[in-house]
C-alpha cells in the first residue's frame, strides 16, 4: 500500500466513524438489516461447514486429526503474523510489546522450527501480545463506528474493518514470502480458528443456534468483549467460556 493510499484509507476511517453516536443501551446499529442478512448467511456456513470442520480437526464428534498437529498449524500461523504485530506495537507507541514480540519471531522461528512449536512461551517466558491496526486506531483516538458483520469474518466494527485490510497490507510477511508461502500460512491461522471452533461448540452453539435471537446475542457479547480487550469499557466476557 502507498503512502498515498494509505492516507485516503485513514481519512475514510475518520469520516466513517466521525458521525457514529451510540444508541441508548450502547450499540451503533444503523446497517441492521443488512447485517442480520449476513449474519444468517454466516451462521448457515457455520452450521454446514465451520462446525464440522471445526469438530474434525479438534477431536471431538469422531475423532479430529490429533491435537499436536493442530497445535503446530495454530503456532506456525500465529508466528506468521509477528511482524505485523511487532509494526502496530511500534504504531501505537509501545516499544517493549514490539522487542518481546520481536524476540518470541526470532526464538520460534529458529529454536522453534519455523514456528511449530512455541519455546518462546514454555520456555523464554514470552508470551503473544497478540494486537491488531484496529487497536492502533483505537489507541490513536478513532472511534468504533458502526457495528458491522462481514460475510465469513463474523462480526466487527467499522474501525475494526478498515484495521483488517491495513493489517494485509502492512504485513511485512507479504513481502517476504512468495504467494503460496503467504497462502499457507494464512491457510494454517483458519485451520487453527476452525479448531477452536470445535473445542468450544457447544459454547458458541448456545449463542449461533439455540439463541432466541442470535444476531443480538452475538453482537452484544462480541461488542462487549472487544471494548474490554481495548480498554474502553465493559466487562470481559469470553464467547469461549462455558
Amino acid at each position: 500500500m502507498s503512502a498515498w493510499n494509505f492516507s485516503l484509507l485513514l481519512v475514510a476511517t475518520v469520516t466513517l466513524v466521525a458521525c457514529s453516536d451510540r444508541d441508548g443501551d450502547g450499540i451503533h446499529d444503523p446497517y441492521e438489516p443488512m447485517n442480520r442478512k449476513v449474519h444468517a448467511f454466516n451462521r448457515g456456513l457455520d452450521a454446514r461447514v465451520v462446525k464440522p470442520l471445526g469438530a474434525g480437526l479438534s477431536g471431538g464428534e469422531g475423532g479430529g486429526i490429533g491435537s499436536h498437529a493442530v497445535a503446530g498449524l495454530g503456532n506456525f500461523g500465529a508466528n506468521l503474523a509477528q511482524p505485523g504485530r511487532v509494526v502496530n506495537h511500534l504504531l501505537q507507541g509501545r516499544p517493549g510489546p514490539a522487542a518481546r514480540s520481536t524476540l518470541r519471531f526470532l526464538v520460534n522461528t529458529t529454536v522453534g522450527m519455523a514456528g511449530f512449536l512455541d519455546p518462546a512461551a514454555s520456555d523464554f517466558a514470552l508470551p503473544e501480545e497478540d494486537t491488531d491496526f484496529g487497536q492502533t486506531l483505537a489507541r490513536w483516538g478513532v472511534g468504533e463506528g458502526p457495528y458491522l458483520e462481514l460475510p465469513l469474518i463474523g462480526p466487527s466494527t467499522g474501525r475494526d474493518a478498515v484495521g483488517r485490510v491495513v493489517d494485509l497490507a502492512i504485513d511485512p510477511m507479504r513481502g517476504w514470502l512468495n504467494r503460496d508461502q503467504y497462502l499457507i500460512g494464512m491457510g494454517a491461522r483458519l485451520a487453527s480458528k476452525a479448531s477452536e471452533r470445535g473445542r468450544f461448540g457447544d459454547s458458541v452453539d448456545s449463542i449461533l443456534h439455540e439463541s432466541a435471537d442470535s444476531y443480538a446475542q452475538t453482537r452484544l457479547i462480541w461488542l462487549q468483549h472487544r471494548r474490554h480487550e481495548l480498554g474502553e469499557e465493559g466487562e470481559h466476557i469470553d464467547p469461549y467460556a462455558e
